[in-house]
């Protein structure tokens, strides 16, 4: 039985071997070690069985704004619902903390819209391109296309 949980100490190699795995491959940013410990209370893990299946994270970025990044399946447990239970996770949290708007950028449209997702300009997200973006190595030429959901 798969369980999406926040993420303790323990969790951090699985995690970091997870999400430099598709940074490898240019799908999403690489992550230090450190830097999963120092932002563990905002991610997400799926579970079975001790191993981990899938993450995701939760970032706020403003009083109305904040982002679902890092968001990986493991390539055996693809298919099986996890990318989708980690988002419902990812949007029940923003909900839960009262932030209005769920932003993703993403090369997966179709599997975000399936999730409530609605593609958007990147002009709609100021608060995430000057504090985050403009220090992204695709930063002005980002491919990656914005996404969002109303929580509130």
């Amino acid at each position: 039985m798969i369980e999406v949980r926040k993420a303790v100490l323990k969790d951090v190699e699985q995690v970091f071997e997870l999400v430099n795995q598709y940074a490898n491959e240019g799908l999403m940013l690489p992550r230090t070690r450190d830097s999963l410990v120092l932002n563990l209370q905002s991610i997400f893990v799926a579970e079975e069985e001790g191993e981990i299946l899938g993450i995701a994270s939760l970032a706020i970025l403003g009083h109305d704004l904040a982002e679902i990044r890092s968001l990986a399946v493991s390539e055996k447990a693809k298919g099986r619902g996890i990318g989708r239970m980690l988002v419902a996770r990812v949007v029940e949290e923003t909900k839960k903390i009262g932030i209005p708007k769920l932003i993703s950028l993403t090369y997966q449209v179709a599997f975000f819209e399936k999730c409530g997702f609605k593609v958007i300009q990147k002009t709609e997200m100021p608060q995430k391109v000057w504090t985050d973006c403009i220090h992204c190595p695709k930063f002005p030429s980002c491919d990656e296309i914005a996404m969002a959901i109303q929580t509130a």
